[in-house]
């Protein structure tokens, strides 16, 4: 009997949080599309190592670290930070002369080619950064007013803000497969500016929109996975299809 051939979906987290973000992911996604969560320095199970500033840096870490695991079908998703994250991820694998992902999905993110990222430059304060969480309604009022956690939590928050505005764009030629990217409706990312990502991709583009606020990936994550499934399983029965073709035979 020949194997079946199934699909890893590494995933990065937004600003903030851990590999964890994604534990539910694996019981709803069935067993052939393996969700592999990236952990970022600095947090979960890698706590002691410092934190990264530098987007650039941080992706060919990366890359480098799951170079072993590229030896079937593949997708990478980012969340936020995570989006953008991804898009220097699959950069980076592409320099390298790595396999590259059937497919990028980005969710709640600004393409990146007129991507401001000028707000994040400069380190924010400690009020500056509960603000922001917030405005963007992913964190309950109770988490927010625990002290502790916070005085965990705010460290690896302004490292991810300042990660966020390392990034340049400088020139990039777009990227030789599908972007499949997600939007909330009532989140501050303009449908306009999800659209941005039509700029990094020669193949397919799609932009799909939930209701919700910036983590609509929780409040709606159902019909999101139902979504980022039907994509992963049509290019995963792509890739199928095109290595089932026999070989042309050469002319003699």
């Amino acid at each position: 009997m020949s194997e079946v051939i199934n699909m890893r979906l590494f995933c990065l987290p937004h600003s903030g949080a851990s590999a964890m973000a994604y534990n539910r992911w694996r019981r709803s996604l069935p067993e052939w599309l393996h969700v592999r969560a990236l952990e970022l320095p600095g947090r979960g199970m890698r706590m002691d190592e410092p934190l990264q500033c530098d987007i650039k840096r941080l992706a060919h870490q990366l890359a480098d670290e799951i170079s072993p695991e590229l030896d079937r079908p593949f997708a990478i998703f980012g969340h936020s930070l995570g989006g953008l994250l991804a898009f220097e991820l699959v950069h980076a694998l592409r320099e390298r002369g790595l396999p590259a992902p059937l497919a990028l999905f980005a969710s709640a993110t600004a393409g990146p080619a007129r991507r401001d990222v000028s707000e994040y430059a400069v380190a924010k304060s400690d009020a500056q950064l509960l603000a922001r969480l917030r405005e963007l309604k992913g964190t309950d009022d109770a988490v927010l007013a625990n002290t502790e956690l916070m005085q965990l939590m705010l460290p690896i928050l302004r490292a991810d803000f300042l990660l966020c505005g390392s990034f340049t764009y400088g020139q990039r030629t777009p990227l030789a497969l599908p972007i499949h990217v997600f939007g909330g409706k009532q989140d501050s990312v303009r449908a306009d500016q999800l659209l941005d990502w039509q700029a990094d991709t020669c193949c397919r583009f799609s932009l799909d929109m939930f209701e919700g606020h910036h983590f609509f990936l929780v409040e709606q994550e159902q019909p999101l996975l139902r979504c980022l499934r039907r994509y992963a399983e049509e290019h995963l029965a792509r890739w199928r299809n095109h290595q089932a073709r026999p070989m042309a035979s050469p002319h003699v």
